[in-house]
């Protein structure tokens, strides 16, 4: 018997070191990234916006409400099956040559969750593309709904700026940005995330990494500014060793405020006050929970938040690709549109999937398209 129990503690033991082996050596392959070292970790360590080994945010900000543990989102995760969550149909698109945009249009072209390509003033920029298919580490979780996978980085024409607003696995794809680097002009991203981007191979001249306010100057009459968001980064169990952050862009004819994931805080007035009142507000709309509230908002909170900016535009992104959350897929853009009836002087873009939002056009009118998709 205790030679049974022996054998049975023995194998216990040797699973459990294959297991802590097996996933230290997957979490060092490529699309892990690295993390900030040398040079990089020291101006790092001199942020304001670094204390006790990690990133802050502004005001406190824990993962999960109060009330709730991790316990009780996995359970809800498991077994309080939402109604919907991942469409039956396929989401509806419209597939436009970006080769063939005229150079002189102002445009936009979202491609479902947090990636879209912006034309402006003869720049051309490209934010938190995630082209692969899925939103994870491994290929067979977290995929991306049927009709949001026709745009790849071949589609797409020469970049002037990728704009990159954290290191989340949705918004930083190892695979786009490998595939996309022979086209990129340069990067644009908050403190050590050019960690992993040198890493995969773009050249550490091309990249410049700012800090929470600090700007980057770019083509004449164009500025980008990093400026605070409340959340967190991480590809790995490491939270927080690579900042996030929203941005101000400054062209010649446009001021246009680039959300990135946050939730709502002090922090969109003070960026309002300090560097609005802005033309258009890219803001997330998706993927959101009571359970964790202070990291991602609210469809109603979208709207203040757009108020707090001073934006007269809103195009709510984070949504409409990939199941983050236990909540229906098209529950975003429903319960935002909504909430907007209640409000005066917004005006909510809501194109498909790669359909022009021509920015010169004032006139220009959205369908529901999401309406009586199941």
């Amino acid at each position: 018997m205790r030679k049974t129990i022996t054998r049975m503690l023995i194998s216990l033991l040797a699973l459990c070191v294959i297991l802590v082996v097996g996933i230290a050596l997957f979490i060092r392959q490529p699309p892990f990234g690295k993390a900030p070292v040398g040079q990089r970790l020291e101006r790092i360590k001199s942020s304001p916006n670094y204390k006790d080994g990690s990133f802050q945010n502004m005001e406190d900000t824990p993962n999960l409400a109060e009330g709730t543990n991790m316990l009780t989102v996995l359970w809800s995760f498991l077994f309080d099956k939402t109604p919907r969550q991942v469409p039956i149909d396929s989401i509806p698109y419209v597939q436009t040559d970006l080769h063939a945009l005229d150079i002189h249009k102002d445009v936009l072209v979202w491609f479902g969750h947090s990636s879209y390509f912006l034309q402006i003033d003869g720049k051309r920029i490209l934010v938190d593309p995630v082209f692969n298919g899925n939103a994870s580490p491994v290929s067979f979780t977290t995929k991306s709904f049927p009709g949001t996978t026709n745009y790849h980085a071949e589609d797409m024409p020469d970049i002037d700026y990728l704009v990159i607003t954290h290191d989340h696995w949705d918004h930083l794809d190892y695979n786009t940005v490998k595939k996309l680097q022979p086209k990129v002009g340069g990067v644009i991203c908050p403190l050590g995330v050019g960690a992993h981007l040198e890493y995969w191979g773009y050249p550490a001249g091309k990249i410049v990494e700012l800090d929470w306010h600090e700007s980057a100057g770019l083509a004449d009459g164009f500025s980008l500014r990093a400026t605070p968001a409340r959340h967190f980064s991480g590809r790995a169990f490491k939270r927080n060793g690579t900042l996030w952050a929203s941005f101000v862009l400054n062209t010649p004819s446009r001021r246009i405020f680039i959300g990135g994931d946050s939730g709502y805080g002090s922090h969109f007035a003070q960026i309002g006050r300090q560097y609005g009142p802005f033309d258009l507000a890219i803001l997330e709309d998706g993927q959101y929970n009571p359970y964790w509230i202070y990291i991602h908002m609210l469809p109603e909170q979208v709207l203040c938040a757009a108020e707090d900016l001073g934006a007269t535009h809103i195009l709510p992104v984070h949504n409409s690709k990939f199941s983050l959350a236990m909540h229906a897929w098209d529950a975003p853009l429903v319960s935002i549109t909504e909430a907007n009836k209640q409000k005066t002087g917004l005006n909510l873009l809501t194109p498909m999937i790669g359909q022009p939002v021509y920015l010169q056009d004032s006139t220009q009118t959205f369908s529901h398209w999401w309406e009586g998709k199941n």
